[in-house]
């Protein structure tokens, strides 16, 4: 298993993060969007997270903008989010494949389910965390 790297939070000159910081709530709310989306219309969470406007955009912001946070706390935040958008992209592949073969059509059921709390969980703790001023562990590079 890989060690999680915790960067801690640096002494700031006031306002230095603000803007990102501020992006990093946009970003968290534009996934959070397309995850509630996905229970509100006929999509799943998953497929709404990944395939969704929103994420798409909070995805382009965040490629756009993360060298401004490299080495801070809010770098973690940035991965976090990459990483979450990634992974469900991942399991919603596997769950493509499960679906292909008649058979898996119950465990892709259960991988997308399972996907879409994941991605609620990683929305939510990563929000909660940004609003506190913590860094997320996020594996080393």
């Amino acid at each position: 298993m890989t060690e999680a790297e915790a960067i801690p939070p640096q002494q700031e000159l006031e306002g230095d993060l603000e803007g990102p910081r501020a992006w990093c709530h946009v970003m968290y709310g534009l996934h959070a969007l397309s995850a509630v989306s996905g229970i509100l219309s006929s999509a799943t969470i998953v497929g709404a997270f990944v395939f969704g406007w929103p994420s798409i955009i909070a995805v382009i912001i965040n490629y756009a903008t993360r060298d401004r946070v490299r080495g801070t706390w809010l770098a973690t935040h940035w991965r976090w989010q990459l990483r979450s958008f990634w992974f469900a992209a991942l399991w919603l592949l596997v769950a493509g494949l499960l679906v292909i073969t008649l058979i898996g059509i119950p465990a892709a059921f259960m991988v997308i389910v399972g996907t879409g709390l994941w991605v609620f969980y990683r929305v939510i703790r990563g929000w909660m965390g940004l609003v506190d001023r913590r860094a997320m562990p996020v594996p080393s590079a």
